[in-house]
């Protein structure tokens, strides 16, 4: 179905090349799943398929990449649409109506279809995405998670023969992203469907997955069965990683498969279970006490209350996971504590002050906040640029920002442009401009899309630092692997209501939804990640 022969693709003014000969054969009705570290060209070769690479991009391809026997060199894009359907990584920016129900019709109506094949398909994408009562809601009034899924629903309409997805579960909960994925999987199964995704997440897409790409960053490119390539892969999910570190052979793929192999591993456990799992430091900032305290917060859009009379109380030295499904007023009540977003009533307290009250000035000297679409704060020509705009704004030593730029997502050009960079790397550049500010009160709505499992050790290490400062931190997420090794407490909204909040083991331990993989292995022992399991296992290795 998709053949890539001899590709070599070099953007303008690059000194290497981000794929070097490439060749790579994708049948019909194949999952294939890329992966590989942030910026290593997974957009790229994905933008390839349909020859939105280099038509639109600029630089020089080579070689020859064929759809249903195509030549994308041929045909501009829009030749393709009929064969192709590509869901980018910023939905938003995809859009082209104004409410769910006409986007989802858009690309049919650009096919010239039926008024009644259109009607039909709109209902099956509705039920099929679990987004029916959505469909009259303009689409900018809808949650990150909510426009992922009606970006996905507005190709699925079209029936395309090749589905390509660029981070596809990256803004949804666990509970959407499996729904998802299972419409994905239905499609290539039930319709023979070839579906190409790249995901960082790839703990959610791995066990479907017929075939593995992986990208080595130096042009090259590896393919194959995934279990194999597994084995050795430098990204990899935590159920791999356990399956090494435990000698499992097969090497399982899945939560279930792990399973099957881990009674003996739960032994060798069982003597050294956790009383309480060291997830994150519990060591407190030099200041122990409230950073940060929320009372009867209430945030309303018209007749919509997002937020319904929460109380919070953020300690410092404490990193705290904001989590819940989709809409359920996480960003809301972020925006409400920085004191820039909607509060109809309640109190915010941060050092004596409410954000709310203060200039945008001073209220970002107490709470910085990092939105979920990331890039609305990058403003200036060059990376470089940015971060000594942000070492400024912030009084740090100069290079203090590159410096947190490079631990979060080396190698990125100080001469590139913010917006040409991968959505990982503008995360980590404007992670980086807020981080070296450090204000009391650290929020993060989103922090690890679009971040590979490298970069988020990294991160983990930087938000860790930040409360061992005895700064206050909060990450609304719907990354439970990130919560597992880097929140001390999980607090879950649901309807704009706090419903749980506690230490993170005792949270998401017992929810289905929210628990890690490693959580899920070795269940009902209370281990969150494979840090934990070999640091058990470390003693009985050294004494063997």
């Amino acid at each position: 179905m998709i053949t890539f022969d001899e590709v070599t693709f070099t953007y303008s003014g690059a000194d290497e090349a981000v794929l070097r000969d490439m060749d790579l054969r994708i049948g019909e009705g194949e999952l294939c799943l890329v992966t590989g570290r942030t910026g290593v060209g997974k957009s790229t070769l994905l933008g390839a398929v349909n020859g939105l690479v280099p038509r639109f991009t600029g630089g020089h391809l080579h070689g020859r990449v064929e759809v249903a026997g195509q030549d994308t060199r041929d045909f501009p894009p829009q030749e393709f649409a009929h064969l192709v359907g590509v869901v980018g990584q910023d939905p938003l920016a995809g859009f082209v109506t104004d409410t769910v129900e006409e986007e989802l019709a858009y690309g049919m109506e650009q096919l010239s279809l039926r008024p009644e094949v259109m009607r039909k398909r709109v209902e099956e994408t509705l039920d099929l995405l679990g987004i029916a009562e959505l469909r009259h809601r303009a689409l900018r009034t809808l949650s990150g998670g909510q426009q992922q899924r009606v970006a996905i629903g507005s190709v699925l309409t079209t029936h395309p023969k090749v589905l390509v997805l660029d981070e596809p579960t990256s803004a949804l909960d666990p509970t959407a992203a499996e729904e998802v994925l299972a419409a994905v999987v239905r499609l290539v199964h039930d319709l023979g469907t070839t579906v190409v995704v790249a995901e960082h997440r790839v703990e959610r897409v791995l066990q479907y997955a017929d075939r593995l790409v992986h990208l080595t960053g130096d042009g090259g490119v590896r393919d194959g069965d995934p279990a194999e390539l597994m084995l050795d892969s430098d990204v990899a999910p935590p159920v791999v990683h356990l399956g090494r570190l435990a000698g499992w052979r097969p090497l399982p793929l899945s939560v279930r498969d792990a399973r099957r192999q881990a009674a003996g591993l739960r032994e060798r456990l069982s003597p050294q279970l956790p009383d309480v799992p060291s997830t994150a430091s519990t060591q407190r900032g030099p200041e122990s006490g409230a950073g940060l305290t929320a009372r009867r917060v209430v945030v309303s859009y018209g007749s919509l209350i997002a937020v319904r009379d929460v109380d919070l109380e953020l300690r410092r030295g404490e990193v705290v996971a904001l989590m819940g499904r989709n809409g359920s007023g996480k960003s809301s009540l972020l925006w409400a504590l920085q004191g820039s977003g909607p509060r109809r009533s309640g109190t915010v307290d941060v050092a004596g002050s409410d954000p709310g009250e203060l200039s945008a000035r001073a209220a970002r000297a107490l709470v910085g906040l990092v939105p979920q679409t990331a890039s609305d704060l990058l403003y200036l020509e060059t990376v470089e640029a940015e971060c000594a705009q942000g070492d400024t704004e912030a009084g740090a030593t100069p290079g203090a920002c590159r410096q947190l730029l490079d631990g979060l997502a080396p190698g990125v050009p100080g001469d590139r442009h913010p917006r040409d960079l991968s959505e990982g790397q503008k995360l980590a550049l404007v992670l980086a401009v807020q981080l070296v500010a450090a204000p009391e009160v650290v929020l993060l709505d989103e922090p690890t899309r679009g971040l590979d499992y490298h970069a988020k050790r990294r991160f983990t290490e930087s938000v860790r630092a930040l409360a061992g400062e005895g700064r206050s931190v909060v990450v609304a997420t719907h990354d439970v692997e990130f919560t597992a090794g880097a929140a001390d407490r999980v607090v879950v909204m649901a309807e704009g209501e706090v419903v749980a909040d506690g230490p993170t083991a005792d949270v998401v331990v017992s929810s289905p939804a929210f628990a890690p993989q490693v959580s899920k292995i070795l269940h009902p022992q209370t281990w969150l990640t494979v840090d934990q399991v070999a640091a058990a296992l470390a003693p009985q290795e050294a004494s063997a």
